[in-house]
């Protein structure tokens, strides 16, 4: 969707701010400039009487004069002046680079979590979901830090160690160069640890990824936990994943630690240096007491950027890699596309057609071979076969879940590539299996295939789902909260409110992914009952394992190890006496013993 995504494109649409913000970046640096410069005016003007440099010297002599007073008020004004310049470009920057940073941590959340929900559901079967949330949250956040803290910081520490260097090479370039002699050696030590920080920034990201994913696996599986009494084994799953993100982050932070007092002792060398030259050259009068104050005051203010970008070098390290592991799920092409000419799908009747279709999930392991078949409009189908032969699979080509590896699925003679895919799937209902429910009320989870659908219509849709007698008895009836998964109902319910769902979208083609599994007698009953309102003119597949559910079907079609090896009715495929015929006899037998 967003293939080459750099951080320039991100900033791009706040220019205007950061332009705002840099002009700050300027005027802070200019401050840092200038507030050594009052200290040396009092002590060469007005403690010792010695001149100024030249331009420095006009300036006083033209506005100020040679009274020492006067002067000593200049200096004192011209120091609470940069100090009030200084705080007013500070707070500029921040406020821009606050504001600025908010804006892209929201506008790239936007485009991944886009992203992420246009990818093909074959990229999510093999993708940890908390890996994925990781990168929306914390990665995310990195960058956020990384520009409201960082990312203007190196420009005024850049520019601050730029104009020092060539203010300093003004009053006496000698001596700048000794202040300058550890320049070499301090850069290239920031360099190296900024590449190893880099790395185990990495590892640190990848580590959080993986604790994330452990954490969101138990939490929405708690139940499957509680019923085992594996609450100790998860315990001990996440504690070792803890303690193996501690030493990942120790060893990380243990390179971060050391960074910092190499810096603070290569400093001192050039500080020692500065001193012992500058005190020597004082004593000699090459160099009044004013300039050797404002060379060691510009010193500090020297090393200081230096110090700042190597302490910056955990922000850029974090922000670095989040960045790239945004651009790896962006850049990831697993994503199911509308072609150029696709256009949307107008009226369809529902009739569908299998033309040698073949599909697999990894290469050299296929799952469907050559299927062909065709379901007339209106018509009930259903897909049987032994569990892992490919029906869940056929009836995920029909809405593109995914797309067949050759061969052609088409709806009313077409290929259904040549429609949107939110077209076809607004042409498509469902209930599924795994019947899931959002946390929110009752009625937001019947609409939600259809949000701007009418009180009125609601209401029709769990009349004919048998849901409205159970939605009446609940506390706040349809402004029920239902919890997350909708585990707070029981699966009769659940599956209920799933067929109202499907019945609101009013859908040409319904798609049924063995809608009764491990319902009661009662709630089975009920829930076929609102099945047969919802299928009636409709064209409707099913996957059945409980093959008296399909009896009446008007086409069966048998699936063996990705193949369709029958196809027939009911009657027609137990006279066979092939697959289906046995399958039948399994189920059909133990119903009579018991009986008996």
């Amino acid at each position: 969707m967003i293939k080459g995504l750099n951080f320039a494109e991100l900033l791009k649409p706040h220019s205007k701010a950061l332009a705002i913000g840099f002009v700050a970046v300027i005027g802070e640096g200019v401050a840092n400039l200038l507030e050594p410069w009052p200290l040396k005016v009092v002590l060469d003007n007005v403690l010792r009487s010695k001149a100024l440099p030249a331009p420095p010297q006009n300036f006083v002599l033209t506005y100020i004069g040679d009274d020492k007073l006067a002067i000593l008020k200049f200096a004192v004004l011209a120091v609470l002046a940069i100090a009030v310049i200084g705080a007013i470009c500070s707070y500029t920057e921040k406020y821009v680079t606050t504001s600025v940073s908010q804006w892209v941590m929201h506008e790239l959340r936007r485009i991944l979590y886009s992203h992420i929900q246009r990818l093909s559901l074959s990229y999510h079967d093999h993708t940890r979901t908390g890996d994925l949330i990781s990168r929306v949250t914390s990665d995310i956040d990195a960058i956020q830090s990384f520009i409201a803290s960082g990312m203007l910081g190196v420009f005024i520490n850049g520019l601050t160690l730029v104009g020092m260097v060539g203010v300093m090479l003004y009053l006496n370039w000698r001596f700048t160069l000794i202040a300058l002699s550890v320049a070499p050696v301090l850069f290239l030590v920031v360099y190296s640890y900024t590449r190893r920080i880099k790395k185990a920034s990495r590892e640190v990201r990848k580590k959080e990824g993986e604790i994330v994913s452990v954490i969101q696996e138990v939490l929405s599986s708690i139940r499957v936990v509680k019923a085992f009494a594996r609450e100790e084994y998860e315990q001990r799953r996440l504690e070792e994943e803890s303690l193996e993100g501690i030493e990942i982050a120790l060893r990380a932070r243990s390179l971060k630690a050391k960074l910092a007092p190499i810096v603070e002792i290569i400093v001192a060398v050039g500080t020692c240096l500065v001193l012992w030259f500058g005190a020597r050259m004082s004593m000699g009068n090459g160099l009044s007491a004013g300039a050797l104050v404002v060379f060691v005051l510009y010193l500090g203010k020297m090393y200081k950027p230096m110090q700042e970008l190597s302490k910056m070098t955990d922000t850029y390290s974090k922000a670095s890699v989040g960045f790239e592991r945004i651009r790896e799920v962006l850049n990831t092409d697993g994503e199911i596309r509308d072609l150029p000419s696709a256009r949307r799908a107008g009226s369809l009747k529902g009739r569908i057609e299998f033309a040698r279709v073949n599909f697999q999930y990894q290469e050299d392991c296929p799952i469907l071979k050559n299927v062909d078949l065709k379901i007339e409009p209106g018509q009930l189908a259903a897909l049987v076969g032994r569990t892992g032969a490919g029906k869940s699979t056929i009836i995920s080509l029909i809405p593109r879940f995914y797309d067949p590896a050759s061969g052609v699925v088409k709806i009313d003679g077409s290929d259904i590539r040549s429609f949107t895919q939110r077209s076809l799937r607004q042409h498509i209902g469902f209930v599924l299996q795994e019947t899931l429910l959002f946390h929110g009320t009752v009625w937001n989870n019947i609409a939600y295939g259809k949000p701007e659908a009418t009180r009125a219509e609601i209401l029709r849709a769990a009349e004919l789902a048998n849901a409205k007698e159970f939605i009446d008895r609940l506390p706040q009836g349809y402004d029920t909260i239902v919890g997350e998964r909708g585990v707070t109902l029981s699966g009769g319910q659940r599956q209920r409110i799933a067929i109202a769902r499907a019945i609101i979208r009013d859908a040409p083609i319904l798609i049924l992914d063995e809608p009764s599994t491990g319902l009661d007698a009662e709630s089975e009953k009920l829930v076929f009952e609102a099945l047969d309102r919802l299928m009636e003119g409709r064209t409707s597949i099913v996957i059945a394992h409980r093959l008296s559910t399909i009896q009446r079907a008007n086409i069966i079609f048998v699936i063996d190890k990705g193949e369709i090896i029958e196809r027939g009715t009911h009657d027609q495929l137990v006279q066979a006496g092939g697959l289906y015929a046995e399958l039948y006899e399994l189920q059909v037998q133990p119903s009579l013993i018991s009986a008996a």
